[in-house]
């Protein structure tokens, strides 16, 4: 070690840190090297690059290697013949609840992937603080499917419910939220908090400002998750729009869901969008569907939408609960029932890959299907033909276009057949 100095060991060790963070270099393929999985003559639709046309997506190692017009069939040791079908990046789903054992709503992740197409999906707060690292260690590390979290601003999370977490505002630990935030960069994407009146009772804007502190506090671009629905008065609900920053999500943004009351406080009121909800979406808060059992309202959308607040992200909000719900809010349904609204598949399909995927910092990986990015795909039939929709309050809209999931590969492993062997290295 003669003549090897301190600065010499700083150049070794930095260039390995930067190394392990960019990960690990593909290695360039051979003309006689096959892909692990070709993925042939679908429909390719990913609006992360503008695409769409017919197109072969060769995925190797785990990773995208190549998408294009057409790869010979011998250079592909399995093939799925997507013919007549849509190709999509791997649904990323913003709003779910998949925290099974640890919190009273949550489904396994996997359980989804055939009904939802979803390769990505972020727990909505099914976990805070006290039952975090259960999630991280036992959850999320035997899941095929990637899982991202919102913290809850309560402690226990979502594990009493349907006794409601935030009654008792003491359950409400800013540094302590703060600190599994700061513990937890790589898995986090912020804070979540329910404003309803039915779970913060009398509190007000208090729940929402603990939030954003904890956010504020950890030492990194923490967001918000706000969910709405039943707020207990017409102002605290301009008020909580008023509260959130450039960044943070409103979700269930289209809820028709009462007050206790029985009042309609959410962000259209009387028949028209509240002041409030249009300049939150001019300066950059995120609007999110999370249409769940409950949270979904044809008739506020259908006002909300063409006064300036558009979506940003098609979410489910789905859980052992609102999986059983007439609306069937599975994400691909939702995304259907805005077909029927009108928005055209680049659309929807942008809201919920490229969207979402940029909101929990995962672009350019997910959502996508660029060369380099995981072999995250979503196969669906665009099933043509009349279908009737329902939202969460009874209302009914017809349409003809209906997403249905065919098969989904998470880092280029199929789930069901082909079988891979071993099953799978990740």
């Amino acid at each position: 070690m003669s003549g090897f100095s301190r600065r010499d060991f700083f150049k070794v060790t930095g260039s390995a840190a930067a190394a392990a963070i960019a990960g690990p270099a593909a290695a360039a393929m051979g003309p006689n090297d096959k892909f692990d999985l070709v993925i042939k003559g679908g429909d390719v639709i990913d609006p992360s690059q503008s695409l769409r046309g017919k197109r072969d997506i060769g995925i190797r190692w785990g990773v995208i290697e190549a998408i294009d017009n057409e790869i010979a069939a011998d250079r592909a040791a399995r093939t799925i013949d997507a013919s007549g079908k849509l190709v999509m990046p791997g649904l990323v789903d913003l709003h779910c609840h998949v925290y099974p054992y640890g919190s009273a709503i949550g489904i396994p992740a996997d359980e989804l992937v055939q009904f939802q197409g979803t390769t990505t999906v972020v727990s909505a707060g099914d976990a805070g603080v006290n039952n975090l690292a259960a999630l991280r260690r036992y959850i999320v590390a035997q899941s095929r499917a990637r899982i991202y979290a919102f913290v809850h601003i309560a402690n226990n999370g979502l594990s009493a419910f349907p006794v409601a977490e935030l009654y008792n505002i003491d359950n409400a630990q800013v540094e302590a939220c703060a600190m599994a935030l700061a513990e937890n960069p790589d898995f986090l994407i912020g804070v979540k908090v329910r404003m309803s009146e039915n779970v913060i009772f009398k509190h007000g804007l208090e729940p929402l400002k603990r939030g954003i502190q904890a956010c504020e506090m950890c030492g990194w671009p923490a967001r918000m998750m706000v969910h709405i629905g039943g707020v207990e008065t017409k102002e605290l609900m301009s008020d909580i729009l008023d509260l959130l920053r450039p960044g943070d999500i409103l979700t269930h943004a289209y809820s028709g869901a009462p007050n206790m009351s029985g009042a309609f406080t959410n962000i259209v009121q009387d028949g028209r969008l509240l002041p409030a909800a249009l300049a939150a979406k001019q300066r950059g808060v995120l609007f999110d569907v999370g249409h769940g059992g409950g949270s979904f309202d044809f008739t506020v959308a259908e006002i909300a939408i063409p006064g300036g607040c558009t979506p940003d992200t098609i979410s489910s909000d789905i859980h052992v609960f609102s999986g059983n719900s007439p609306g069937i809010p599975f994400l691909t349904n939702v995304m259907s029932k805005f077909l029927a609204m009108g928005s055209s598949l680049e659309q929807v399909v942008a809201m919920a890959t490229s969207g979402p995927a940029r909101i929990i910092n995962r672009t350019p990986k997910l959502g996508t299907l660029q060369r380099g990015a995981p072999g995250d795909v979503a196969i669906m039939d665009l099933v043509e033909g009349p279908v009737s929709f329902v939202d969460t309050r009874n209302n009914k809209r017809d349409g003809n276009l209906l997403l249905k999931p065919v098969q989904t590969v998470v880092n280029g492993v199929p789930f069901g057949r082909p079988y891979q062997s071993p099953f799978a290295v990740r």
